[in-house]
């Protein structure tokens, strides 16, 4: 039952000594305080590394040929790799896990002028296959992006970011029109968006068939991209040794020789982030929770001193019939509304702050890098406080036990 006249008693008790009652409340609040802004900014930072990584599939491996740095089978250094179709189809049908793939063609610098109505427009232009929409996490906002038919009949078609929609038809449906490439004319099929930024959406996609037979005749591919599925680290690993193992085989250079192809390897680079961010959330906790179980230390220690200074007052309690179990109720309560308040208090003002910064950074769109939309999970800090009020009541028990065995005629000396 709810005894009003004891919790005003123990309040009053508790007023008496303004100071030291805040004090101790204070190393309580601010544990969980600074253990709710922690894990917020733990999480901002682990949302935008994320977030980072939104632009691209993170279960990717991104191929770049380059140039041997040893000799081999009486080959010599400095080999420039190129490839080619040949090398798409070998990785495609030959390494075991490839889900999707892509080549890059890059158009020479010169011809990635795009003309519309004898207007000249500066855009980079990539010439893809089907499977660079999911490598790029591409969105099509109208029409279509390029398919496989496209390959097969070398169609002049392209898709376009929609800022260069903005820029080269602001007034107009750009679905069907035609642009000129390279002095070549294509159809508009579709557009799209990329959450890569500004740069991704002022590109244009061309067939990568198509642009070959336009613009080179010897089939180039700059850069090969495939997906690994579901594949854990450890067979991603493997599959890289086996891309590089056949692009050895195929272009005759040692396996060994680190400078002749140079593979990304998302799936470690991503894995490698969370990794990091997962240490930094356990140190995040042990941060927290020992400023939690110092402000609990110093809630045992104030109950002891206030056990020491009330010996008279419980003596007379005693003496007047009071039992031991009352005397341990008294100083638990003083224990755990202190924990409560201050406990309570510090998780409400730590979640309204991390809220507040991040309604304040989404208002005014403001770019943190690798932080991003900080927040905290609710129900573990109440959980934590729930905690921290029961740790508070366990500091309580030894000053609360000490005082039940103090003798009434002791404490009236």
């Amino acid at each position: 039952m709810f005894d009003l006249d004891k919790w005003q008693e123990i309040i009053a008790s508790l007023s008496k000594h303004k100071l030291r009652t805040g004090l101790t409340a204070f190393g309580v609040f601010w544990g969980i305080f600074m253990l709710v802004l922690l894990l917020g900014a733990g999480n901002g930072l682990q949302n935008g590394a994320e977030y980072e990584f939104r632009d691209d599939a993170t279960n990717s491996l991104w191929i770049y040929p380059r140039r041997t740095s040893m000799a081999h089978n009486g080959l010599a250094s400095s080999r420039n790799i190129e490839f080619d179709n040949s090398d798409y189809d070998l990785l495609k049908d030959k390494v075991e896990g490839t889900e999707h793939i892509t080549g890059r063609f890059f158009l020479p610098s010169e011809l990635e002028k795009l003309v519309y109505n004898n207007v000249r427009y500066n855009f980079s232009v990539r010439c893809v296959h089907p499977d660079h929409q999911i490598l790029e996490n591409t969105i099509v906002e109208e029409g279509r992006y390029l398919n496989a038919l496209d390959l097969k009949s070398y169609r002049k078609v392209a898709v376009i970011g929609t800022l260069v929609v903005e820029e080269v038809f602001p007034n107009e449906n750009p679905i069907g029109k035609y642009v000129q490439v390279g002095g070549i004319s294509f159809q508009i099929v579709g557009v799209f968006s990329d959450t890569g930024g500004d740069d991704e959406m002022r590109m244009v996609y061309l067939p990568i068939t198509t642009a070959q037979r336009c613009f080179d005749t010897k089939n180039t591919i700059n850069q090969i991209m495939l997906t690994t599925g579901d594949a854990k680290l450890e067979e991603v690993m493997a599959m890289e040794q086996e891309v590089i193992a056949k692009l050895a085989a195929k272009h005759n250079f040692d396996p060994n020789d680190k400078q002749a192809i140079r593979i990304r390897n998302r799936v470690e680079h991503f894995q490698s982030i969370m990794n990091l961010f997962k240490m930094i959330s356990y140190f995040i906790w042990v941060v927290g929770v020992g400023s939690i179980i110092a402000g609990v230390i110093g809630v045992s220690n104030i109950m002891l001193i206030v056990v020491k200074d009330r010996t008279k007052e419980i003596g007379i309690r005693k003496a007047l019939g009071a039992t031991p179990f009352s005397v341990v109720s008294m100083i638990l309560q003083e224990a755990v509304l202190i924990t409560s308040v201050a406990g309570y208090l510090g998780m409400a003002l730590g979640i309204g702050l991390i809220h507040l910064i991040r309604i304040t950074m989404n208002a005014y769109e403001i770019d943190g890098g690798f932080f991003k939309d900080p927040q905290v999970d609710a129900g573990m800090v109440v959980f934590a406080t729930i905690i921290v009020v029961i740790a508070g009541a366990i500091a309580g028990l030894i000053p609360a036990l000490k005082a039940a065995k103090i003798s009434p005629v002791e404490a009236m000396r």
